[in-house]
């Protein structure tokens, strides 16, 4: 049963994607039978990512208490209603009510990314959640073949076929969903309490926000705009739309399988990077063969980035990882609803989306910047955790040999306590045991090899004298000067 999970999950997400995106699939469809401004258009597109987003938050939550085969299971059931609701809509206000309950298609992408990691390995949760994450397809499969139905027997005979797909779906969780999956049933407040005041939960909602939400507005802008602004059919423009879903999400799991494999911040540095040409480059204006390379661009830094950050948040919350995917992934899908309507009431201002591109390219700018910062935060983190928990005794100086910092270890060996010896000479230990001769064949070999080792007798603060086995190592710049000195000893009087 166990094994059947993320076949059963990742396909359950096809589903889910598909019944999230039928609006805007066959938007130029509908708007034949339905008259509705542009302005109304936008909206009827983004509504479903609302719900689609915030529900995220819950499911994650729920998921952990009630398990992933009864999440699925109520949440099909639920989406039946909207689906008819909306296949004999006949206004605008139709479109909006019905859309707004087709985002719960979009809400169980949070399901998952708790559920299936608790049957996998640390190791193995980049790829798993990637290939999970890979139903995004559901997406593509939509704006490819809902045309393509509805061009031979009419958008609402196509969009009530859906109903038949989820009653499939209903049954397939009935059967085969894991029944005895392992439950995590700390409550909801606790979780939100435990993430809400790390900075990292949040950074992680701007990157996920860029990535993922650029995937979903693109999903849902891509099929009207190539129709309206370079005059394509509305076949051709969701075959064009489907192949841009369809390498963001095939890239995905390959995402998750290299933050398995290599640093997950350096790999964001690229993803952050490509957005940031490609979306200068849409700013342009460009022909649709240039705009086609933008798109595909950042289609696949989208793809990668979004099984990135789903290697990344298990990581930094293990604990609280159902409400963290919550809301990461919520951040996410909102990502995907604000951009087509600010797009559109910026064109309707200016005459043009340049402005709405070069603002994606500057987020991404920034976040560039910010990944930057936590991958050298993180280095210095892990450094001063080293100085903390070794049991060694450390100390760092300047060039000067004035001391800058020392560790616990070094407290509980000597008996100074930080405050003390910082901006002191270590001088300050000397036992008074060794000869001049020593300390300067102790310089000799720092100055000509970059280190020196071996046994000294110093003198703690209450005046006893010990031994340690020292060592000490030039830090040297990238031009070869010495910029400071570290020490490492261990007291070895008894031995």
């Amino acid at each position: 049963m166990k094994k059947v999970q993320l076949p059963l999950q990742t396909a359950n997400l096809i589903v889910g994607f598909m019944v999230w995106v039928i609006l805007s699939s066959l938007l130029s469809f509908i708007i034949e039978d339905i008259n509705i401004t542009p302005q109304q258009a936008a909206w009827v597109t983004a509504v479903p990512v609302i719900l689609g987003s915030l529900l995220r938050i819950p499911m994650g939550y729920l998921t952990n208490l009630l398990g992933a085969r009864m999440i699925f299971m109520v949440s099909f059931i639920l989406l039946l209603p909207p689906v008819y609701y909306v296949s004999i809509a006949n206004s605008f206000i139709d479109l909006l009510i019905g859309g707004l309950f087709i985002g719960i298609g979009g809400a169980i992408f949070s399901v998952g990314v708790t559920s299936l990691p608790k049957y996998y390995p640390k190791e193995r949760h980049g790829f798993v959640n990637g290939i999970y994450g890979a139903g995004n397809i559901g997406t593509a499969i939509t704006a490819f073949a809902a045309p393509v139905i509805a061009g031979k027997f009419g958008w609402s005979f196509t969009i009530q076929l859906y109903m038949v797909l989820l009653g499939i779906f209903i049954l397939a969780n009935f059967f085969f969903g894991d029944k005895k999956e392992v439950k995590v049933k700390t409550p909801l407040i606790h979780q939100i309490k435990g993430v809400y005041k790390n900075e990292k939960l949040w950074i992680f909602c701007l990157f996920y926000f860029i990535t993922f939400g650029s995937f979903v507005a693109f999903t849902v802008y891509l099929p009207n705009f190539l129709v309206s602004n370079f005059g394509l059919d509305k076949v051709d423009a969701g075959l064009r739309t489907a192949g841009f879903i369809a390498t963001a999400t095939f890239l995905r799991p390959i995402g998750g399988w290299l933050a398995d494999r290599f640093h997950s911040l350096i790999l964001l540095m690229f993803v952050f990077g490509g957005f940031t040409v490609s979306a200068l480059l849409l700013s342009f204006a460009p022909s649709i063969n240039l705009y086609a390379t933008g798109c595909l661009t950042i289609a696949i830094c989208a793809g990668i980035g979004n099984g990135v950050i789903f290697k990344l948040v298990p990581m930094y919350f293990q604990k609280q990882a159902g409400i963290a995917n919550g809301i990461v992934a919520a951040m996410g899908g909102l990502g995907g609803f604000f951009p087509p309507l600010i797009l559109t009431i910026l064109y309707n201002l200016t005459g043009h989306y340049a402005i709405g591109f070069m603002a994606l390219s500057q987020i991404a700018l920034a976040s560039l910047i910010i990944v930057i910062w936590m991958y050298y935060h993180d280095k210095l983190a892990l450094s001063d955790q080293v100085l903390k928990t070794t049991p060694l005794g450390m100390l760092v100086t300047d060039k000067n040999a004035k001391i800058i910092t020392v560790n616990p270890a070094f407290t509980e060996v000597t008996g100074y306590k930080a405050e003390e010896v910082v901006g002191q000479s270590p001088k300050i230990l000397s036992s008074g045991k060794h000869t001049k001769d020593f300390y300067e064949k102790m310089w000799e070999s720092l100055n000509e090899n970059g280190f020196w080792q071996g046994e000294i007798w110093n003198k703690r603060k209450d005046g006893n004298h010990y031994l340690e086995w020292l060592t000490i190592n030039a830090i040297k710049d990238d031009s070869n000067e010495v910029i400071q000195y570290a020490g490492v000893f261990s007291d070895v009087t008894n031995k």
